[in-house]
């Protein structure tokens, strides 16, 4: 019984431990989900006041394209940019895109407002990249990554339906906008400052790993573009009916989207997302039916709770999926953003024939079009899921051989003639984010004391830093 109660112990102290990260993942997808959006609501409203409709449409076109560009940037910007130099982009950017805010909300000008707009996106597409990758690094593994997402695309479309509800005012919008972008800033600092674990150790992203994973992700792409098509054409239809005014969508469909946004995050969960690619896969089957539905004159009610549920299905699935696979790349500040950098990209590029395509009137061509991209999708689904069960089944294999901690620790300790203190204050460098000085409290020792420790393990193991024994610690 005393067993039993010392590891009930631990694992509320594990879970209270990690609530913290958990909660900061939380609130930097919430924000840039709420900040993107709200953006991109406050950009269209000032373009469809000073051109046309479809003038408006490529308008928004182009600034989602444009973030697709700030969205693969990012990794480049990681490259060059480096603690104190990083800090200070993201302060310039934020006080840019601020600037950018309050430009759009005064000038009367296409012109001006285009190229504010664009430069506002090009920026949140680099903070985007940025939090799914700090995300990411924040999480010392993918356990509870669906759950977290869902919660943080319910959080922020909530906030967004709430911003556009309740102020009605440019300029004020664009100031909360603006709070949040500082606020979202900040956050990625810290985070930057905080994430002294790396994501993924080096052996995992080397040899057969780092080519499978590869090799997943490229598929992933093609399955989330082919995806994309499909929904971006639903989304086109349904926008189609709200503007020739044959039925009123109003504001219920956007809570729906949020709240199956986050049931696609603890569904996706189960079984450790066993069963994310095939519940993503029905719920395709269920949008290709709804656009059968709304092209054939069926219910416009019931295709819209269909397509509103499946967009937050979607948008849930190809945020974790992109995700959980970076973990394991060379490059995941790249691929860890992609899924969103995709589904803009790919939502910009067909948007003139979607269009096109429906406004033609020509149903069978249609329904063609669309079966042909869902027998393309389902065979993307079908050699993504059988890659990734293939390259986790193996992870898996591989993590039942690998050594404990203790173990670790202990072959390190010979390895380099560590004391029994410095493999101490060693495990503690590798497996806790704590300070120094917080390491000196728990060992009772003090500050100077401990750092002749870390002095003497750097100077043994050959690391120059924390995160080079992190590495040492993981090749173990």
């Amino acid at each position: 019984m005393d067993g039993i109660l010392k590891k009930i112990k631990q694992s509320d102290a594990f879970n209270r431990e990690n609530r913290v990260p958990y909660l900061k993942v939380i609130v930097l997808m919430s924000l840039f989900t709420f900040v993107f959006l709200g953006a991109e609501f406050l950009f269209v409203n000032m373009i469809s006041r000073i051109v046309s409709g479809h003038r408006s449409v490529a308008a928004q076109n182009y600034a989602l394209g444009v973030s697709t560009v700030g969205f693969v940037l990012y990794p480049l910007l990681c490259r060059f940019c480096k603690g104190n130099a990083q800090t200070s982009v993201s302060v310039c950017a934020a006080v840019i895109s601020n600037a950018c805010l309050f430009l759009m909300c005064r000038s009367g000008s296409y012109t001006l407002t285009l190229v504010t707009g664009l430069l506002l996106f090009l920026i949140l597409g680099v903070f985007g990249s940025a939090v799914f990758y700090k995300s990411l690094c924040l999480l010392e593994d993918n356990t509870h990554i669906a759950r977290l997402t869902g919660i943080s695309y319910m959080l922020g479309t909530m906030l967004q339906i709430a911003n556009s509800n309740l102020v009605h005012i440019d300029i004020a919008e664009a100031a909360i906008l603006s709070v949040f972008i500082m606020l979202l800033a900040l956050m990625l600092i810290r985070a930057e400052k905080n994430s002294v674990v790396p994501a993924l150790s080096k052996s995992e992203s080397d040899g057969g790993n780092g080519r499978e994973s590869l090799k997943i992700s490229v598929i992933l792409v093609f399955f989330v573009a082919l995806m994309t098509c499909i929904f971006s054409t639903l989304d086109n239809a349904v926008t189609l009916i709200h503007a020739s005014g044959e039925a009123n969508i109003g504001q219920w469909p956007r809570v729906l989207l949020a709240l199956s946004g986050l049931l696609a995050g603890f569904l996706f969960d189960t079984a450790s997302r066993k069963y994310m690619s095939i519940v993503m896969y029905c719920i395709t089957v269920l949008s290709t039916t709804c656009l059968v539905i709304l092209q054939f004159a069926g219910s416009f009610t019931v295709g819209l709770v269909i397509f509103y549920l499946a967009a937050g299905f979607f948008a849930v699935f190809f945020t974790v999926s992109f995700m959980e696979i970076a973990r394991y790349t060379e490059t995941p500040e790249l691929w860890a953003g992609l899924g969103r950098a995709v589904n803009n990209l790919v939502a910009v590029l067909i948007s003139g024939g979607s269009l096109a395509l429906l406004n033609s009137g020509n149903n069978i061509a249609i329904i063609t079009i669309e079966l042909l991209l869902f027998v393309l999708a389902s065979v993307a689904a079908f050699a993504y899921m059988n890659k990734r069960k293939a390259f986790f089944d193996g992870l898996e294999a591989e993590a039942a051989d690998k050594l404990s901690d203790g173990e670790r620790l202990q072959k390190l300790a010979e390895q380099f003639s560590l004391t029994p203190r410095e493999a101490e204050v060693f495990g503690l460098l590798v497996n806790t984010e704590d300070g120094l000085q917080t390491i000196a409290d728990n060992l009772y020792v003090s500050r100077r004391t401990l750092e002749r420790y870390v002095s003497a393990i750097y100077e043994k193991t050959g690391a120059r830093s924390r995160i080079g024994l992190v590495t040492l610690y993981n090749n173990a």
